[in-house]
Parts: structure tokens; sequence; C-alpha cells
């Protein structure tokens, strides 16, 4: 098969969807040619400015929107702009060309008629319609555009949706399908679904059917927003923005143009009925509320009496907003204290109240429709399980909520209730096959319905997860399971909230490492979930302060920092995979381990200072390491080291593994971003195997770490009393400031000193101790553990 390789890609249109596209290939290493109209005022001129307003104006606008559609404000340098009518004789250069102009088939064909006047052969074409069948696009094109033709739909925003559905015509030339879906992978980050050319493909199809249903219900069973928006987020799996607030995010007129379009073209669906638009849905739309588009939609943010900001949520009965309310359900607070979605789903449908009768009428609907869509959508339903995933951010996917419900008995339920399901779920059950997936030594498998038995996910050994393995557990404690993932390579992972790290999980490390060093080649540790740890436990080092109990809390951070030396200090190698939040002691751990594989959505940073500490577990005596060895005899005033102290001192985080280089917790040349969340974990395992073949030896402690003592503490000082005096830092900042300094620069040392690991320790450990003690330290970590900010006192 001929290799290709995409180096330049053209993205034609610079809309809200083509500017961050073309981010998102920019940020991935491409080059790329970002063309749009030119503005008709601009017709008659030859300034390339004027002409290149509109593109340029839209790429800017992007660039500034938040969150960034960049992973590092660098990479806008990769991005080219230009206009179709004097540039688009530029994508001959292009490898690969995707078109994201506006929903009309119309123009999308006269740009394809550009497109063919200058694309060399060979050249992949794309759009990114999300609605438009595929195949009235190609019509009429060359025989080498047909081949090299197919859908590619990004999900908005692209660089934080994964998905990205591959829809090929039947004219595709199947070695371009096999290459999408494996270059979205690898390359783009992204989970690749392969779709058919059905409306609304498979991700939209599905979700905008569980919205329009959840609208159906609310009219039968009298549901308020509120209620509905408490019933349908975290606890069953699904983003908090839920369904009213993820329809004002999308847009109510999008929601209605995709449910239109179904009910249209769909005449065979079974519950076509379902995408009837609510006479106060369309109400609604005629009077332009549309969500965050047009400042109101199911809610609205207005300001109190007061001056404070206040939303507002929409009464569908008098469509008038009013104060939010907190409803309350028993079958919804009996759920809340379970943490296994696959333990709570049982018990939301198990209920006898209003909340119970919603979950189980969704459920059915969902259950029954999902399994009609095959073989209409896909021929596989693991692909139907993916896209909801990482397209409308699903938990878990519907097949697999069904398993988690029980198939047998909630079929049978379903039936009884006036649900029908597909026969072949039918012919699975009658065969003996009673679960849609299975995992079997860390291989998921799904039912595939052709050959009537189980065959693995696609992707193999390059999609390790952690909770797959625990048939092959080698040790666990109450919060962790240590698994063996083949190869003699152990993986560690933790269960509690949010991946706080306190006593249970340091135990975890420590016994990880024993076992590890005396069976096996190495320990990767990772977790599930949306974040691997937002830190330590700091409701832990509350209570022992509140309670005057120095000597517990002095054991417990000893603790840490022992644990963290002995994942630095190991006979074997450790690497740490991280991706979401990773705050605090959990920076910590990747800053001592021999080697970082984040996902590149990994948001991290030594955050201590904003809870009035500072990072006690190793955090502060690593920056103060690397800083001695980033220093050159030519470096001006210790700016290494003033560079890491500001970065702790004000609590940076990094919003992409990218910039966690810039702030210093990441190692050029050493740590390797995984592009592909899921693939982080296997590539963890990978470099533990090469660190280990390669003859991994135990490293030594230091002791040559060079600390400047008093000749950078007083410049430090200096310029904490210069933020002080311009109020930009209370008397709580400043003493925490001054303690995190006087760490940093190895104490009150007469002149520059080569000093121990374990110097630096005693001294972060005894700065934090002492701290511990301040009443407005208290006060900070009370705020957080409320749910708030920290409080700046």
């Amino acid at each position: 098969m001929e290799k290709r390789i995409i180096k330049k890609v053209a993205v034609l249109g610079s809309g809200v969807m083509g500017s961050r596209i073309a981010c998102h290939f920019a940020g991935t290493g491409h080059q790329v040619l970002l063309l749009d109209i030119v503005p008709k005022e601009a017709a008659g001129s030859d300034k390339k400015s004027e002409r290149n307003k509109l593109v340029n104006d839209a790429l800017q606008s992007a660039v500034k929107s938040n969150p960034s559609p960049l992973y590092h404000p660098s990479f806008l340098k990769n991005i080219s702009t230009g206009n179709f009518e004097d540039d688009m004789k530029r994508i001959a250069d292009c490898d690969w060309i995707i078109e994201v102009v506006v929903e009309r088939l119309d123009i999308k064909k006269t740009v394809f008629d550009q497109v063919e006047q200058f694309r060399k052969p060979g050249t992949l074409v794309t759009s990114n319609t999300s609605g438009i069948p595929i195949h009235l696009m190609a019509e009429g094109r060359t025989d080498d555009f047909k081949k090299h033709f197919c859908g590619t739909h990004f999900f908005n925003p692209p660089r934080y949706l994964r998905l990205l559905e591959i829809i090929p015509t039947p004219d595709t030339d199947s070695a371009v399908v096999d290459f999408l879906l494996a270059y979205g992978d690898k390359r783009l980050g992204k989970a690749t679904v392969l779709c058919k050319d059905t409306p609304a493909f498979i991700a939209n199809r599905i979700g905008v059917y569980s919205i329009m249903h959840i609208f159906g219900l609310v009219d039968q069973l009298g549901l308020s927003i509120d209620a509905v928006e408490a019933l349908t987020g975290p606890v069953i799996g699904r983003p908090k923005s839920a369904t009213f607030r993820t329809a004002d995010v999308v847009g109510i007129d999008t929601l209605v143009k995709v449910a239109n379009g179904v009910k249209e073209h769909c005449a065979n669906d079974e519950q076509r009925a379902v995408f009837e638009i609510p006479g106060w849905l369309q109400q609604m739309v005629d009077k332009q509320w549309l969500g965050d588009k047009t400042g109101q939609g199911f809610f609205k943010k207005t300001k109190g009496a007061g001056g404070e900001k206040e939303i507002l949520s929409l009464n569908l009965s008098t469509l008038e907003y009013g104060p939010r309310e907190k409803p309350k359900f028993a079958t919804l607070e009996a759920a809340k204290v379970i943490d296994n979605l696959h333990q709570r789903l049982p018990i939301l449908l198990a209920g006898s109240d209003k909340a119970a009768e919603f979950y189980r009428l969704f459920h059915y609907g969902l259950f029954s429709y999902i399994s009609h869509r095959i073989p209409e959508i896909s021929d596989e339903l693991y692909r139907i399980d993916d896209a909801m995933m990482a397209g409308f951010g699903w938990e878990i996917g519907a097949f697999e909520s069904w398993d988690a419900v029980g198939v047998q008995k909630t079929a049978e339920k379903m039936k009884a209730a006036g649900f029908t399901v597909a026969p072949w779920v039918e012919k699975m059950l009658a065969d003996g096959i009673s679960r849609f997936y299975k995992i079997e030594k860390g291989q998921k498998y799904y039912y595939d319905i052709s050959s009537g038995g189980y065959q693995p996910l696609p992707g193999g050994e390059a999609f390790i997860a952690m909770n797959r393995f625990l048939d092959q557990k080698v040790w666990s404690n109450a919060s962790c399971n240590l698994v063996h993932l083949g190869d003699d390579v152990l993986g560690l992972s933790w269960n509690t909230k949010m991946g706080s790290i306190g006593g249970d999980v340091l135990s975890g490390m420590q016994k990880a490492v024993e076992l590890a060093e005396k069976s096996y080649k190495g320990l990767v540790i990772a977790n599930e979930g949306a974040n691997f740890s937002a830190g330590a436990n700091v409701g832990m080092i509350f209570m022992l302060a509140i309670e005057q109990d120095y000597d517990e809390l002095d054991m417990a951070i000893r603790m840490f920092q022992q644990t963290m030396m002995r994942m630095r200090y190991s006979a074997v190698p450790v690497v740490v995979a991280p991706h979401g939040l990773a705050l605090g002691g959990a920076c910590e751990l990747s800053l001592h381990a021999d080697k970082c594989c984040p996902a590149a959505e990994t948001y991290t940073g030594l955050v201590e200072l904003g809870v009035g500490l500072i990072p006690g577990g190793g955090g502060t005596k690593e920056f103060a390491l690397r800083a001695a060895d980033e220093l050159h005899k030519d470096e001006p005033d210790f700016n290494t080291l003033k560079h890491r102290f500001f970065n702790i001192a004000t609590a940076k985080v990094a919003t992409s593994a990218q910039e966690g280089f810039d702030i210093g917790v990441y190692r050029k040349g050493i740590d390797e971003i995984s592009v592909n969340q899921e693939r982080r974990i296997a590539d963890a395992k990978k470099a533990v195997m090469e660190l280990f073949d390669k003859g991994y030896a135990q490293p030594l402690q230091r002791t040559d770490i060079l600390v400047p003592g008093r000749s950078a503490l007083g410049a430090l000082y200096a310029g904490i009393n210069g933020m002080w005096r311009g109020n930009y830092a209370t008397d709580h900042d400043v003493l925490v400031a001054k303690k995190l300094a006087y760490v940093m620069c190895g104490g009150d040392l007469s002149e520059p000193t080569q000093v121990s690991e374990q110097y630096l320790l005693n001294l972060e450990r005894e700065a934090f101790l002492s701290l511990c003690g301040e009443k407005k330290t208290l006060e900070r970590i009370q705020s957080v553990l409320k749910g708030g900010k920290p409080i700046r006192n």
C-alpha cells in the first residue's frame, strides 16, 4: 500500500468550525493553509490585508477564545491565510483539503469545482458537513476526486471533543478510509468512528434522539427543566451540562435543524415521532431564544437586586424565567452515594418515585432506539458507544449502560412497557449470550452481530484501560488496584474522589514499587475517569491541623515525601501517565517519575499556594533541583530559579501538556505527550519496557544541588514586597511566598552552596508544617473543601 504523509493541510472556510479545525491541525504539528471568501467591500481592492480580512479576523477571534483552540500559542505560526480567489492555487501543495463552508450543497459544489482545478491527483479531499449526504457532494466529480473523497465530521470544539466521524461514499477507496481512521487516532488524538452515510451520521442521530426523547418525557411526566438537569447529568454518566444546558451550548436552532432533518429523511425510523418539535420549543425558536448565541434559551443570566450574577431557568408551561430550583428525589439521593456508575444505574431504574419512572422510560426508549439503528447507521454496536462517549461526553455508551442494568431482564421489562427490541438482540439472548461486552485478561470484546459471537475491540494493546485488568490483580487495598498489564509490567490505579492522594494511595505506591522490584520490569501509574488526580487529600490535612495534631501531620508529610522519593529512586522504572487534572500532589508525583506520558489534555501545576501552603511532597525541592541543573554560568540573577519560584507562587496551571513543558513540570527530551488520551497507558507501558531493556539502573540521591542562599533570597523578598505594595498580594500571600523563597534558595546561607535533596525536603516540610498552623491557611482550605475557590485573605 502506498505510504501517505500529511505535511500540509488546507482548510476551506474560516467560520467557527473551520478556524478551530485549522488550529487543531496546527497544534498537532501540521502546516495549515486557511482560506475563505473575499469580503464584499474588498471585491475591487488589491490590498491583501483587505481581501484577507474575513479569514484573518476569524482566525484571531478563534485564537482569543476561551478555552484556547491551540495547545500552545507558538503553534499559531503554523497557519497561513488567504482567500479563495487569490490563493486557491496554493492547495496544490497540500496533502489533505478539508471543506468547512456553509451547510449548503450548491455552495459546497462550487468550492469543489475550484478544488478540482488545483488539487494534485491523490490528494485527500473531505467535507466537515454535519448533515448533507456525502454521496451528493461527490456527484459529478472526477474518478480520482471520488476515490479520495469522504466526510470527516469534527465536533466543536475540535481540540476538546475527541470524536471524528469518518463517512465514506461507495466510491471512496478503502485504503483512504483505513488511513483516515488510523491518522485521526494517532496524529490528531481522535476517537475515529466509521459511519454510514445516513442522516446525522451516528453521534448526532443518537444524541439528538436522546434529547428529543427527554423533551417528550418532560411533557409526559410534568418535569421541570431543573428536575431534568438533576436527573440527566453526572449521576447517569453524562456531562454536567446534562440536557437543557447542552442544548443552550449547542444552539437550540441547531438542535431543531437536526431533529427536523431526521424526521424528514428517515421515513422508516420507528421512533420518528420523537423528533416532532414540541410547541414550546418552536416558540423559543420563533422568539430567537436560541441559547448562548442569543443570550437566553432554557437558561438566562441576569443580575440580582444586589448586583450579583443569577441564572434563571425557563418554565416550559408559561415560557417565563424564574429562580432555579433544587428538586429532590428519593431515588436520586439513594444512588448518589454509589460511586461506580455500573452499580448506580440499576438503583436508578429500580426506584418507585417519578425519578425512577423517568429513568425507566428514558432508558427503555434509548435501548430500543439503538438496537434498531443496527445495521442502519453502523454494523458494529461498539461504534455507537464510541461515538457517544467521544462526541457527547457520555461516561459509558448506551449498549454498555444496557449491560449494567441487565440485558435480558431489561428487554423483558421494555416489551412489557410497550417498547420493541430489535430481532438481533432477541437472537443474541436466545443463543445464550447475555451481554454486549465482556472483558478477559485486559482485552475487551464486543458482540458481533454478523458472526453471532464475540470479537476483540479494534486497537488491542494500543488502548489499555486499567479497569480491564482487574482479573489480573496482583494486590489491592481500599483505594488502589495493582494489576499485571502483561509483559512483566505492573499498573497502579486508585478510585478516590477526584483521584485524591491520601494514606491508602501512598501505601499503594510503596507496595507497587516493592512488588515491581521483586518480580517485574517496572511500574505504570495511571487512573481512569475524567481526571488523574486533583492532588493530596486536603481534608485530612485540614482535620489534623484543626486538631493541632502536628506529630501526625509531620508523619503524613514525611510519608508523602518518602513515597515520592521511592518513586524516583526505585530499582525499576516508574512511568506516570496523567490526564485531565494532575494538580498539587499529582504534579509532584509526575516530577518524581522516571518519565511522564501525559495526555495532550493534561492540566498540571503546583497549586498549593492557592490554599496558603507550599508544595510539601517534594515539589518545592524538585523545582529548586531543576533550577540548579538548568543554571548556566552566564545567567544573570538566578533567572531560572526566579521563573520556577513565580510559577509556584502564582499557582500556575498549564492548560495543556504542551504548556506543562513551559512551566517546568515536563522535561524536553524525556517526557512525551500522548496526543490520543486513550493511548497514554500503552505509551507508558512501552516506555517502561524500553527503559528496562536499556539496562535501567537505580539512580543515586542527589547531594550536589547548588542553592543560592542570600544572594537570591533578598531579590525574591524584594519582588514579593513589591507585589504586596501594588496590592497584588495579601499579608498572608507574602508570608507563604517568603517561606517558599526561603526553601527554594536553600535557606539563609551566606553564599551559594551545594546541598542534598534531603536537606531541601527538611526545609520544605518545616515550612509546610508552620503554615498549617496559620488561621488564614485553614480558612482557605475550608473554603475549598466547601466547594468554593480559595478565599484571598
